[in-house]
């Protein structure tokens, strides 16, 4: 997701996108310790993810 698409969404879509990711974050977090996760790097995306929909909400 780039910063720019995420610059074009109103404060309540954001944060509601924000609980998605930070849900999706928690059940790939539950897989990796599971040992069920086979691609770690979306771990990783998705935090990104989450800072770039936080950045943008402080805005």
């Amino acid at each position: 997701m780039k910063f720019a698409d995420i610059q074009s969404k109103d404060k309540p879509e954001l944060n509601e996108m924000l609980k998605e990711h930070q849900i999706k974050l928690g059940k790939l977090r539950f897989e990796l310790a599971n040992k069920s996760l086979k691609d770690t790097s979306q771990l990783g995306k998705t935090k990104k993810d989450i800072a770039r929909i936080s950045t943008a909400i402080k805005k």
